[in-house]
C-alpha cells in the first residue's frame, strides 16, 4: 500500500469513526511500541518540568497577537536549560520579528500528551481568546500504541474546534521517530515509517477540519540523523535547543500568512498541478518544512478522491 493509500485510509477511518490499524502488522506495531518504552526507561528522561516562557515577546505597535502551542513534550520545549529556547518562546519571538508587532503567548502543552489530551488544551486557548494555535502531536501516539485512525481523529476535531472559534491552526506533523537511536534496529527503520504515515494522514485530517500543516519529518528526520549531537538533547528522546529552534522556525511563515502577515510563498507544483490531499500529504511527509493547505480548482474545493490541496515549499529560515 502506497503512503497516499494509507493516509487516505487512515483518514477515512477517522472519518467514520474506525480504528483499526492501516499498513503495519499488530504484532509487529505492538515490539515497536514495547522497544520504544523499553529505550524511554533505559536511558531515562528529563526529571523536570517544561521551563515557562509565557509572555511577550516584541514591542510592535498595535493590538498584541495571541498564540499558543498546543500538544507534547515537543511543543512544551522538554529539556533545554533556558526559558527562551523552548518550542514556543523561539516561534513567538518570531512572529513578533515578522509581524512587527508583539505577541502574548501562553503554552498548553503537557508532556507525554498524546491526542486524547488536544480537547482540553483546545478550551485552555479559547478561554485565552488566541488569535493562531500551533500544535505539535502524534509522537505518544505512536509509542503508546494508540490506533491511528483515532489519533487523526482527535487531531481534526481539535482543529474543527478551533477553526470554529476564530482561531487559526498550524499543526506540525508528526515527527520522524526513525531517528531516536535507542530505538534498535530493524525496528528503528519500522518507526520511522509508520510515523510518515500518520504524519500524512495528519495533513489529510487537519487541512479537511480547516487548517494547514508543517512537515517536520525530513526537516527534523535528516537533520537529526546526520547531527544527533548536536540535534538532540542528553536523554535521546528530545531535541537540543538547536533541534526546537529548528522546528519552530519551520512553522512560523505558515503562522504568520494564517494572520495576514507573511509573504506568500513557493508552490512546489504548478496551479494546474494541484492535486487530490492524500497525494499532496503523502508527498509534504518527504519534503523538508513543506506546507500543505487547501486548494480549489477551477472553483470547486474537491474532486472524486477528495479535497484539493496545495504543497508548497519553506522559507528560507531567518
Amino acid at each position: 500500500m502506497s503512503r497516499a493509500s494509507r493516509a487516505r485510509a487512515i483518514a477515512k477511518a477517522a472519518a467514520y469513526g474506525g480504528g483499526g490499524m492501516v499498513g503495519a502488522g499488530g504484532a509487529l506495531f505492538g515490539v515497536l511500541v514495547g522497544q520504544a518504552q523499553l529505550a524511554r526507561h533505559r536511558i531515562g528522561l528529563p526529571t523536570r518540568d517544561p521551563l515557562n516562557a509565557d509572555g511577550r515577546f516584541g514591542d510592535g505597535a498595535g493590538e498584541p497577537i495571541r498564540l499558543v502551542m498546543l500538544g507534547d513534550s515537543g511543543a512544551a520545549g522538554l529539556g533545554v536549560e533556558r526559558p527562551e529556547d523552548t518550542t514556543g518562546a523561539v516561534l513567538a519571538a518570531a512572529v513578533a520579528e515578522g509581524a512587527g508587532r508583539s505577541v502574548e503567548y501562553r503554552s498548553f502543552a503537557l508532556v507525554g500528551a498524546q491526542s486524547t489530551d488536544l480537547a482540553a488544551q483546545v478550551a485552555q486557548a479559547q478561554e485565552f481568546r488566541a488569535d493562531v494555535a500551533a500544535i505539535i502531536i502524534g509522537a505518544n501516539d505512536v509509542t503508546h500504541g494508540v490506533k491511528p485512525a483515532t489519533s487523526v481523529r482527535l487531531l481534526a476535531e481539535a482543529v474543527r474546534t478551533l477553526q470554529d472559534s476564530g482561531i487559526q491552526a498550524v499543526v506540525g506533523t508528526c515527527p520522524d521517530l526513525g531517528t531516536v537511536r535507542p530505538i534498535p534496529h530493524p525496528l528503528r527503520w519500522v518507526a520511522r515509517s509508520w510515523s510518515r504515515s500518520l504524519a500524512a494522514a495528519q495533513s489529510v485530517g487537519v487541512v479537511e477540519a480547516g487548517g494547514r500543516t508543517v512537515a517536520l519529518a525530513d526537516l527534523l528526520g535528516s537533520e537529526f540523523d546526520q547531527h544527533p549531537d548536536s540535534f538532540f538533547g542528553p536523554d535521546r528522546f528530545h531535541p537540543s535547543p538547536t533541534g526546537y529552534r529548528a522546528l519552530a522556525l519551520a512553522m512560523a511563515p505558515s503562522a504568520l500568512e494564517v494572520l495576514g502577515l507573511g509573504p506568500e510563498r513557493e508552490s512546489v507544483a504548478a496551479p494546474s498541478r494541484v492535486r487530490e490531499i492524500a497525494r499532496v500529504a503523502a508527498e509534504a511527509a518527504d519534503l523538508p518544512g513543506a506546507e500543505v493547505s487547501a486548494a480549489t480548482v477551477e472553483g470547486a474545493d474537491r474532486g472524486r478522491l477528495g479535497r484539493w490541496a496545495r504543497l508548497r515549499k519553506a522559507l528560507p529560515t531567518p
